[in-house]
């Protein structure tokens, strides 16, 4: 996990495009700036950052799921719970799941656990557009190599 940058996802477990899930780990830091002021004595992962990082694990399974064709961008987040703090060194397992696609949107939910206890869950619903340049398209394929991304599951040869 990558805070300073917003690259909240460490690397893809699972990608299953015929079952529409994939799973996801993310190591959150021992150590981080963003710890000491949420909260000094108690740190914890922010819950927006636990947000976002459903978001991405989401956006991975449908970047999949469209074969890098289209790409999603964040439209809504519904649900958002936070059920447990996430605390520095912790390993994050996030399960996202596609539940609809069509009309240019798509919903997902998610879960995030720290071994077998849930700790937050949402339903995020995106919208679906070309990649804005293609040049952000090959950062995207730069980071699905550094994450483990299976290329080959929407490679079309």
């Amino acid at each position: 996990m990558d805070i300073n940058y917003f690259r909240l996802i460490d690397r893809i477990v699972d990608l299953n495009l015929d079952a529409k899930t994939i799973v996801v780990e993310a190591q959150v830091p021992a150590a981080h700036t963003i710890f000491e002021g949420h909260f000094p004595g108690f740190p914890i992962m922010p819950g927006v950052l636990l947000t976002e990082a459903m978001a991405q694990s989401s956006g991975w399974l449908l970047l999949g799921l469209l074969k890098f064709e289209r790409m999603p961008f964040l439209a809504i987040v519904k649900e958002a719970k936070m059920r447990g703090f996430v605390s520095p060194g912790q390993l994050l397992t996030i399960e996202a799941k596609l539940e609809h696609e069509g009309s240019g949107f798509a919903v997902t939910k998610a879960k995030g656990r720290v071994g077998k206890e849930l700790k937050c869950s949402a339903e995020i619903t995106f919208g679906l557009s070309p990649f804005p340049d293609p040049n952000f398209r090959v950062y995207m394929d730069e980071m699905a190599k550094k994450i483990g991304f299976p290329l080959q599951a929407v490679s079309n040869g």
